[in-house]
């Protein structure tokens, strides 16, 4: 990646896009690639002046450093899996943010489309709208609130629901909630075969936090969160339940299956390792500087895989803005922290409870290389790698999930169903 930054000013300020995230940018970025060194002036996202290095101790806000070997592969095109996101490079040790990191990641979403003019991407193609909805039509799910009690105390807990069958239960991603889960809980396909539902966590979506919340900070561990799960599926009358859940939901099912194989039909993880980290620092999900929609939506956009219907992408993202202030954040607790299960998987009895976990190739959060390592620590699990797909296959682009999905479905569904435990 050989960036003429000259030339970018005009760019950035017809972009209508870039103009509004940047609009309360002010910065003195110094951005090197590979040898080369800029120092761009910006100010209310305009690109007012750039000088080229070698600089004598320069004065900047922030800095942004990339070998040019990263630079490269971030560039190229098509996207490579694990290369083609800001945080991907983040998260491969090729991207280092020095001075400010506030400032950077308050303009997340600037500073990845600034990324996106600065390696020429070519335009995406255009999608053509969906066709009107004619007269009015209701959905075919049922949304109502279930009261019960959780750790002892009450809640409401938002639920949507739809089909008959056995029943598929289904665990949202951090941060967001179970709107996730729209294009399977509308799929015939499977509604003909299962009761799917999706419920909303506590803190999350739909579903307040108990009565007392506001002298609380929201922390999600393992314990709480399968103790949650097991509640749920108790107080919906649950008979053996497949639990199906994604990201920090594709984490917990090992746990539900290391702990409860006999109250379970089975378990599918998407994007589900038994361990990730953290590559970045946690603390601006929920920071006075920093809007908590803006950043969560910025810091997993990049995890939607790219060529994912754009629809897809951004209503995804969507979900993620509207999180409370600090949820995100608690969430991570759990999947970046505290909820390494990479302890138990040897516990796990898959004649018990099968485990099958399914991973898109461009998610670099739970990266391919994870949900295998966590497969063969499995005696009897399955792990699929499904190309093109990033972190949130059931909401990206769930017609690309469904062909993986519905064979792992099949063979749980073809198991002998033994009486509840």
């Amino acid at each position: 990646m050989q960036p003429n930054l000259e030339t970018l000013a005009g760019p950035l300020a017809a972009d209508p896009i870039l103009a509004r995230r940047g609009r309360h940018l002010d910065a003195d970025l110094l951005l090197e690639i590979g040898a080369t060194t800029w120092l761009l002036t910006l100010r209310a996202g305009r690109l007012l002046e750039v000088r080229r290095g070698p600089f004598v101790l320069p004065s900047y806000t922030l800095a942004l450093r990339i070998p040019a070997e990263a630079a490269a592969r971030f560039a190229a095109q098509p996207p490579q899996p694990g290369w083609h996101d800001l945080l991907a490079l983040r998260r491969q040790g090729a991207l280092s943010i020095e001075g400010d990191t506030a400032l950077f990641f308050a303009h997340l979403l600037w500073f990845k489309g600034f990324f996106d003019l600065l390696r020429a991407a070519p335009p995406l193609p255009a999608e053509a709208p969906p066709p009107p909805v004619g007269t009015p039509v209701f959905e075919g799910l049922l949304g109502r609130y279930l009261r019960l009690d959780i750790e002892g105390r009450p809640h409401r807990v938002y639920v949507e629901e739809a089909g008959e069958g056995p029943p598929l239960l289904l665990l949202h991603t951090a941060g967001s909630d179970g709107r996730q889960w729209r294009d399977l809980l509308n799929d015939a396909d499977l509604t003909a075969r299962f009761r799917c539902i999706a419920f909303d966590m506590p803190w999350h979506g739909k579903s307040s936090p108990p009565v007392g919340w506001e002298r609380e900070e929201y922390c999600l561990t393992t314990a709480r969160y399968t103790g949650l799960v097991m509640t749920m599926a108790r107080a919906l009358g649950l008979d053996r339940p497949i639990v199906m859940g994604c990201s920090i939901g594709g984490r917990i099912v090992l746990d539900l299956a290391a702990e409860h194989p006999d109250a379970l039909g089975g378990v599918i993880g998407l994007q589900g390792s038994a361990f990730t980290g953290s590559y970045y620092d946690l603390s601006v999900l929920h920071h006075p500087r920093i809007h908590g929609g803006e950043v969560c939506a910025g810091l997993v956009s990049g995890l939607v895989g790219p060529a994912s219907p754009q629809a897809g992408k951004w209503e995804t993202l969507w979900h993620y803005a509207q999180g409370g202030p600090g949820v995100f954040r608690g969430d991570l607790h759990f999947y970046a922290e505290e909820g390494d299960l990479r302890g138990k998987l040897g516990r796990i009895d898959t004649a018990r409870c099968p485990v099958a976990l399914l991973c898109g190739e461009f998610d670099y959060s739970c990266r391919p290389a994870d949900t295998q390592a966590t497969a063969a620590a499995i005696p009897g699990a399955e792990a699929v790698i499904m190309p093109g797909l990033g972190h949130f296959p059931m909401s990206e682009n769930w017609p690309a999930l469904k062909p993986y999905l519905l064979p792992v479905l099949d063979r749980l569904l073809s198991r002998p169903r033994r009486g509840a435990a």
